[in-house]
């Protein structure tokens, strides 16, 4: 007896990022909140097997989830145009045999396994560069809840509709460290974004914060 197939729509929008097309279904595809951003078919393994389906295309560089949306990032070998029809369909397709992106059961120790977010020099003796903070450096601080906060109501929202996250690392110096994954990794407006939006809203709302890097970009 054939498996009842779940009803599933899905579209696909361009981002801010030129190499990363957003999938949106009309359903939840995983809970909890959960933002999931995988660059290696290892890490889609953890937990996702929509993720590891996905790396098999040859084009295909990182696969983010989060909500209902699948953000699929590609290299430069074909353009969206030849590919993104069939990305859409084979994830509508899939959608329909499985209710959820990712195994529920399995998403809290992947995001162990994932979940650092303060990369390190290749080299621990070299010269750390704004773009890096040791672990060992990582303080709680006056700031971080107001951080958080400000960051939850008014950035959140406008990445996540682009098909990324932004993730709070620490606050010191006068400098806020964020992690951007999914589309928001890597992409050209992202140094725009940091500059001329959140870092503009940290420092009018927040006196103490002078800059606002992101870590391992």
């Amino acid at each position: 007896m054939s498996t009842k197939k779940i009803p599933t729509s899905v579209y696909a929008e361009m981002t801010p990022n030129p190499t990363t097309m957003k999938f949106v279904a009309d359903r939840e595809l995983v809970t909890g909140g959960h933002q999931l951003d995988f660059v290696t078919t290892e890490e889609a393994e953890l937990c996702s097997p929509l993720a590891v389906e996905l790396f098999h295309f040859p084009f295909v560089t990182g696969v983010f989830i989060s909500g209902s949306i699948v953000s699929v990032k590609k290299d430069d070998s074909l353009g969206w145009e030849m590919i993104v029809s069939q990305l859409r369909e084979y994830i509508r397709e899939w959608l329909m045999d499985n209710e959820f992106a990712v195994e529920e059961g399995k998403v809290e120790g992947a995001i162990k396994v994932m979940g650092d977010l303060t990369p390190m020099p290749a080299n621990p003796d070299s010269e750390v560069s704004d773009n890096f903070i040791h672990e060992s450096d990582i303080e709680p601080s006056e700031h971080d809840d107001e951080i958080v906060r400000l960051l939850d109501e008014f950035v959140k929202p406008a990445v996540e509709q682009d098909g990324g996250a932004i993730d709070f690392v620490a606050f010191k110096g006068g400098t806020v460290y964020v992690n951007l994954r999914g589309a928001c990794s890597g992409c050209p407006s992202s140094t725009q974004t940091l500059k001329g939006g959140i870092e503009q809203l940290l420092s009018s709302k927040i006196e103490a914060v002078k800059d606002v890097v992101a870590v391992g970009i």
